[in-house]
């Protein structure tokens, strides 16, 4: 029996390689969660992080790319949020990847169990 993995329908292949790209960042990670409780400038998450205004904003462009987050302009500032939709729908295909191992591990348990000793 053959499992065949679903893409999910929301995502292309693109989509999806710039989602897992941009979260194999460990800063990125760190302004997504910090984002999805609640707003905050991109001032205010650069006050953060040891590095430059420049280089948390294109962290930030990297994420808004990937559409987990959201950025929106009030009045001089650009206010951020994590966008749990995404993150959801990437759960959802972890979750697709995680059947499909688990469905290819129980075949290989049944196939050693029946193996001749």
């Amino acid at each position: 029996m053959v499992t065949h993995f679903e893409k999910s329908p929301t995502f292309s292949d693109d989509q999806v390689d710039r989602i897992f790209r941009a979260l194999a960042d460990a800063t990125r990670r760190d302004i997504v969660r910090r984002t999805l409780g609640e707003e905050a400038t991109v001032s205010a998450l650069a006050a953060l992080y040891e590095m430059s205004f420049a280089a948390v904003q294109k962290h930030v462009s990297v994420l808004e790319a990937a559409d987990l987050i959201t950025k929106r302009q009030q009045g001089r500032e650009r206010l951020v949020r994590g966008n749990p939709d995404t993150i959801r729908a990437a759960q959802t295909l972890l979750d697709d990847f995680e059947l499909i191992w688990q469905g290819r591990i129980s075949r290989l348990d049944t196939l050693l169990e029946e193996e001749p000793r």
